[in-house]
């Protein structure tokens, strides 16, 4: 193995790091959709590694590609840029959509109170969470179709337009002067840690979000949840995080 591949290797696993951990976009909308729709632990990790895995999959075919049919690097950047950006604002999109339905969703459980009076003066407050939608008991001879989650399908879209700047431009093509087998190498390790990187951060701030007072937030989860990504994908967009 040649010392400028084994170069590249090192700079492979430090970028795919630094890049996820520099990048709150790559974790955060795990940590929040998964307290706010009561995610396990197992759920949570197996979302965010194949929404990992289409992240750096993306840029891996695109570069394998611009080296197969040797279009330059500059190209590859503006494609890549444009991809960044239509990311970013899908979060922005997402986000903010779903913080209008946990807004929604809050205000449709909110409690009400009726006051109640009685023949002998007295006044009775009862209180109760009020549902407007109306419930209705039928007997089916069928069960009833399970809800589709859409979530996690919108989050692996959202990351698979999402590149990994870094990957092509400093990695991808310099290991392709070697040989296929360094591209291969690089694209693994830097895949592996970046992946790596976004499930130990979603597992660990999960578990440490266990032991803040959260009982009072549990309500606003959705709201919070769609506020949080909305400002990730802002980040992104005007911050270039």
């Amino acid at each position: 193995m040649s010392n400028d591949l084994n170069v590249l290797l090192a700079l492979s696993a430090s970028v795919g790091f630094l890049h996820t951990l520099s990048g709150p976009d790559h974790y955060l909308p795990f940590i929040v959709m998964a307290k706010a729709r009561n995610w396990n632990t197992f759920k949570t990790i197996w979302i965010t590694f194949l929404c990992g895995v289409g992240h750096v999959g993306s840029s891996i075919v695109i570069g394998t590609i611009g080296i197969a049919f040797g279009i330059g690097i500059q190209k590859l950047q503006i494609f890549e840029a444009f991809r960044g950006n239509l990311a970013a604002w899908a979060f922005v999109t997402f986000g903010f959509l779903y913080f209008l339905w946990g807004i929604w969703k809050v205000r449709r459980k909110k409690r009400h109170q009726h006051f109640h009076f009685h023949d002998d003066g007295t006044v009775h407050v009862h209180q109760h969470q009020h549902f407007h939608a109306k419930n209705h008991q039928h007997q089916h001879a069928t069960k009833p179709d399970k809800p589709v989650n859409l979530t996690p399908w919108i989050l692996f879209t959202v990351f698979v337009l999402g590149p990994c700047e870094p990957l092509i431009p400093i990695l991808m093509y310099p290991a392709a002067t070697a040989n296929i087998g360094g591209i291969v190498m690089v694209s693994s390790l830097f895949s592996f840690c970046t992946i790596a990187t976004m499930i130990t951060i979603v597992v660990l701030s999960l578990y440490g979000i266990n032991f803040l007072p959260m009982k009072v937030f549990e309500k606003y989860m959705h709201p919070l949840a769609g506020a949080t990504i909305c400002l990730s994908g802002l980040a992104i967009v005007f911050l270039g995080l």
